[in-house]
């Protein structure tokens, strides 16, 4: 059949349109306006300061800005600099497609109402709190927020909290329920709230310096390209469990109406939030979307996605300037650089050839790596992180995965070892490796029982479950940022 010229025009037209249509829906899911509150609280006057809010705030102010998030920033605030952010915050908020609260240091609930502490906060008694010593979080939510289309709310706040011992000397007299965790909230429509530990219970600060476990696993799974937020913060939950050996448990509340993505790459397009979707239109249950990640990147991130060494995570962004992991490697370098250094024993001087000089078959031979040796190679990678068989056969997964490991150590990629690398990867800390990544293996069985099972892949390599996401929060229906 032929097509005259006329038809010819209609159909490059319509093509043309359609193309149009795409690319102004992909344009459009990453111009939406996204803006975040973030403030980090420690360093109290009238009690023992805490160490570590600032630092998660400054990780978790990074994260969002290379996610795309206009961020309203703040640490170790008082009283009245803390209300100005508030302030500065709810007017960028306006109109706002996502907006995101997220507050780490001490918070209080006093007759299940919650409250944030400000740094210059002296609570003695409930009269403190109510006459505006304290931020309420009720009136604070709904002041900023309530214009958001999207209202996601992470609050950190949930430490073993002194002011609550204060608070209860000075009103034993009173019916004053005081906790030292938050009280139990409800969450408005298009709204999500989730705490760093269940209702009434506290959370562990972490080690001095560093993160706390919750804003650790937010870190780690909040911004993943793809990853819409619920699955996120199931994956933020079971770290979290799995770190404080089921000591904390998240715990959250949601009411959202439709697919939120935190960092929107690799996303599957949806549909606008008032078209309903039609039984024929809908995905059929199970399925599952593979970002737009390639498989060497992919396979990449999965050796390092655990680690804190900056060399391994620059060693992607120098691989990979515009990947799809590149927000979250960025902020976790953010986070490592505002810890104070660890005192480490004086490293010896790295032999030039490592960087110069290629590895090939005929080098590898003349080690004489006999299988005892092959499999101890073998053994040191996948405790490094990179995942292969130990069986003391160099097959062409285990040529990858030296490859895989001469990359992240800037060495030439061959797939095969000679003298220097050799010596260089005996002397490699495993045991600082393996501290270093407290969900490695873990994450390396998931993955070879993804693999056994013919599993598929998508997101940043995360796990699956068979029948969806584990549940994490109570769907049920209440008043905007109401309580129970």
């Amino acid at each position: 059949m032929r097509l005259s010229l006329g038809s010819l025009s209609l159909v490059a037209g319509a093509f043309a349109a359609l193309l149009a249509g795409a690319v102004a829906t992909s344009d459009a899911a990453r111009a939406d306006r996204r803006v975040a509150f973030v403030v980090g609280n420690g360093a109290y006057t009238s009690v023992d300061p805490l160490p570590n809010p600032p630092v998660d705030a400054r990780a978790m102010a990074s994260l969002l800005r290379n996610a795309g998030f206009e961020v309203v920033e703040g640490t170790d605030l008082g009283r009245d600099a803390m209300t100005a952010k508030l302030r500065d915050f709810a007017l960028r908020s306006q109109g706002s497609d996502i907006a995101l609260f997220f507050y780490a240091g001490h918070g209080i609930a006093v007759n299940g109402k919650n409250y944030l502490i400000p740094i210059d906060a002296d609570l003695k008694s409930e009269m403190d709190v109510k006459l505006g010593a304290a931020i309420d979080v009720d009136v604070t939510l709904d002041q900023t927020m309530s214009d958001a289309k999207v209202k996601l709310v992470l609050l950190d706040a949930c430490r073993d909290n002194p002011f609550a011992a204060k608070i209860r000397s000075a009103t034993r007299t009173r019916n004053v329920v005081v906790s030292s965790g938050l009280a139990e909230m409800k969450s408005g429509e298009g709204t999500l709230i989730a705490f760093a530990t269940g209702p009434g219970q506290t959370a562990l600060d972490g080690a001095e310096g560093g993160n706390s476990p919750f804003t650790r696993a937010l870190l780690a799974h909040l911004a993943t390209p793809g990853i819409e937020i619920q699955q996120a913060m199931t994956r933020v939950r079971a770290q979290v469990s799995e770190e404080t050996k089921k000591q904390q448990l998240p715990w959250g509340h949601t009411n959202l109406t439709g697919s939120v993505f935190v960092n929107p790459a690799g996303a599957p397009a949806l549909a606008p939030a008032d078209t309903p979707l039609s039984a024929d239109a809908a995905p059929a249950v199970g399925t599952q979307t593979r970002s737009a990640v390639s498989e060497a990147e992919l396979e990449f991130w999965r050796t390092i996605r655990d680690s804190n060494k900056p060399e391994e995570l620059n060693a992607y962004l120098l691989n990979f300037p515009n990947g799809q992991f590149r927000p979250i490697a960025l902020s976790r370098l953010a986070a490592l650089q505002a810890q104070p250094a660890k005192p480490r024993p004086a490293a010896e001087a790295a032999d030039p050839a490592l960087f110069t000089t290629e590895a090939s078959l005929a080098t590898e031979d003349k080690l004489g790596l006999t299988k005892a040796k092959r499999r101890d190679v073998q053994k040191r990678l996948t405790a490094l992180g990179f995942d292969t068989k130990a069986d003391g056969k160099f097959s062409d997964e285990t040529r990858k995965v030296i490859a895989r490991w001469q990359a992240a150590r800037g060495y030439p990629e061959s797939g095969y070892l000679n003298a220097p690398q050799h010596k260089a990867l005996l002397k490699e800390d495993i045991a600082g490796a393996e501290e270093d990544r407290p969900a490695a293996r873990t994450e390396r069985k998931v993955v070879t029982r993804e693999r056994r099972s013919g599993g598929g892949g998508g997101g940043g390599g995360g796990r699956h479950y068979n029948n969806g996401p584990p549940p994490i929060f109570n769907l049920m229906l209440g008043g905007p940022f109401g309580r129970r």
